[in-house]
C-alpha cells in the first residue's frame, strides 16, 4: 500500500456502528467500510459546500421552516447535478485506489448509497447552518 492510501485510511474515524456481517452484498460493505467514514471524515467541508450553495442561491434556504429545509437539501442534491458531482468529488478523492477500483465496477448503485449518507450528513447538521453573521 503506498503512502497516499495508508494515510487516508489513518485519516478516517471509526464508526462503531458501521459493522461488517457475513452474508452482507458488497456495495453494503462498501458502505460501512469506506462510504460512511469518509463522510464523516469529509463533515466539515461538507457543510461549508452546502453553506456556499445556500449563499449562491441568494440565501433563500434561511427564510425556511425545518421541514422546507430538509426538502431544500434533498432537492439540492437530487436535482442539481453540478452540485451533486462536487459533493460526490469531495467524497471520492478520499478513496484508495483499491477503493476507486472497487467503486467503478458499479458506480451507479454506489453514488446513490453515497449521495444518501451526505445528505443524511446534511440533514443532521442542520442545526449548524444558520447564516454567517457578519462581521
Amino acid at each position: 500500500m503506498d503512502s497516499r492510501d495508508r494515510v487516508l485510511l489513518e485519516l478516517r474515524p471509526e464508526i462503531p456502528s458501521a459493522k461488517i456481517f457475513p452474508g452482507m452484498s458488497e456495495d453494503e460493505k462498501f458502505q460501512n467500510q469506506t462510504l460512511r467514514p469518509v463522510a464523516k471524515l469529509q463533515d466539515d467541508l461538507l457543510v461549508a459546500v452546502f453553506r456556499n450553495y445556500v449563499r449562491k442561491h441568494k440565501n433563500v434556504f434561511y427564510d425556511l421552516s425545518v421541514e422546507k429545509r430538509l426538502d431544500y437539501i434533498e432537492n439540492a442534491i437530487h436535482k442539481d447535478m453540478k452540485f451533486r458531482n462536487s459533493l460526490k468529488g469531495i467524497v471520492i478523492g478520499q478513496f484508495t485506489l483499491e477503493e476507486y477500483e472497487k467503486y467503478i465496477q458499479n458506480s451507479s448503485a454506489l453514488n446513490k448509497r453515497m449521495m444518501n449518507i451526505v445528505k443524511e450528513r446534511l440533514k443532521s447538521n442542520i442545526q449548524l447552518m444558520e447564516p454567517a453573521v457578519a462581521s
